[in-house]
């Protein structure tokens, strides 16, 4: 019986955590994290800019949205870099989207046939990656209106000469 309940308490501590580490708030590490990762790692800001909003880096890259003024909540985030937009340059960073089904019910053979090109990303991302990604986008970018002098600064971690224009 002893053994049991402290099973039970054990279980009940384990599930407890779990609920709270994916229901937990973004914390300074997480959002860190996820600016490393959009400006490094997935190099979103080679197509969103890296303000975010919309105006790349490089000419070569497709334009991105502008991040910015997005209304997109945090699901829907998710999806899209997990899945990508088929047809409209976005790629899909989860590295098993379109082996099955799972994105939008289609595989990569149907966006084929459907003549809907999906662009590679520039690396794949880890569920936990797309997490602090969209910890960063929630935090600092997306609904934030328009980049600040302040903001600016943060990112780059010093007043670079990018920021002496911005309010």
């Amino acid at each position: 019986m002893e053994f049991r309940v402290r099973t039970l308490c054990l279980v009940t501590v384990f599930l407890a955590s779990a609920v709270g580490l994916w229901g937990q708030e973004a914390t300074p590490a997480s959002i860190a994290s996820g600016m490393r990762i959009y400006r490094q790692k997935a190099d979103c800001q080679a197509c969103h800019g890296w303000a975010g909003d919309g105006r790349k880096m490089n000419s070569q890259m497709p334009d991105g949205a502008n991040l910015r003024t997005s209304q997109l909540d945090r699901d829907q985030l998710i999806f899209v870099i997990k899945c990508g937009l088929p047809g409209r340059s976005m790629p899909a960073f989860d590295k098993f989207s379109y082996k099955d089904d799972r994105c939008l019910g289609r595989t990569r053979s149907d966006l084929e046939r459907l003549g809907l090109e999906l662009p590679d990303p520039a690396a794949t991302l880890q569920q936990r990656e797309i997490q602090r990604l969209v910890d960063f986008l929630q935090a600092k970018v997306v609904g934030q209106g328009q980049m600040d002098r302040a903001a600016c600064i943060e990112y780059w971690g010093s007043d670079v000469s990018v920021c002496g224009d911005l309010p």
